[in-house]
């Protein structure tokens, strides 16, 4: 398990999402202009990336990953498929629930048909910022059952960040503990006791619209972002926008 933050145990709502972000930017303050990036879960998620990124001057992305569901047990990730097509598969629910290689390649198909719509949707407005090396801060406006944060969690991993933090408002105590297996370090908000859904825990919390996304991602990238992009080869700086420097 990584390095586990939980501030407190209370069920206090949060005033709205970007409230949230603030307070968790607050928390991860040692992060601030050390070029990290930080990845909202679409769609609430991105609001509270979108205050992180801002506090803290890192990169403001989205993580497109989505959850291999278990059959019969659908809120259980047995897996994640990343935006890439990169497939992470928990051998050890596979194994318990006996699930077999043509199922698994039929999960696969469907979540990637979603995965390729949003990302049509979404990367033609803020094209995907490399984590490979870098310090990713992972964001979400809550969790109940975990597993579209695990997948996501896992997604990530297979890019080889160099730190891979977590960063939730509010989740149940137990949810939180085990996404920390998946991570650095996990810091969380608040873990009610009595928990039965995210949007209890906020006095505003409104539906978030692909529109809004969309929106976020393009300011973003008006913005300019303050990553620095290091690859080396074939680098066309006017289609990247951004400098072509040794990484430092």
């Amino acid at each position: 398990m990584g390095k586990l933050r939980i501030l407190s145990h209370s069920g206090e709502p949060f005033k709205d999402r970007r409230e949230a972000g603030r307070l968790l930017a607050n928390e991860l303050k040692d992060y601030r202009s050390k070029r990290s990036v930080v990845l909202g879960i679409p769609r609430g998620g991105i609001i509270v990336a979108q205050e992180l990124a801002r506090v803290l001057e890192a990169d403001l992305d989205i993580v497109l990953a989505h959850k291999l569901r278990t059959p019969g047990h659908t809120e259980l990730a047995m897996g994640s498929i990343a935006e890439d097509g990169k497939l992470f598969l928990n051998e050890e629910v596979i194994r318990e629930f006996e699930v077999d290689d043509t199922y698994i390649s039929q999960e696969k198909a469907r979540q990637m048909a979603e995965i390729r719509r949003r990302t049509e949707l979404f990367r033609h407005a803020h094209p995907k910022v490399p984590l490979a090396g870098k310090t990713v801060i992972v964001t979400d406006d809550g969790v109940a059952t975990g597993a579209t944060t695990q997948a996501a969690l896992w997604a990530v991993r297979l890019e080889k960040p160099k730190k891979l933090i977590a960063a939730l408002p509010v989740g149940p105590e137990d949810t939180i503990m085990r996404l920390a297996e998946d991570v650095d370090e996990m810091i969380c908000l608040r873990t009610p006791p009595l928990f039965a859904a995210v949007g209890q825990f906020y006095i505003r919390f409104e539906p978030i619209e692909d529109k809004e996304v969309l929106e976020i991602l393009k300011e973003e990238q008006q913005r300019g972002g303050s990553y620095v992009c290091h690859c080396q080869q074939y680098h066309n700086q006017e289609q990247c926008g951004k400098p072509n420097l040794p990484p430092g």
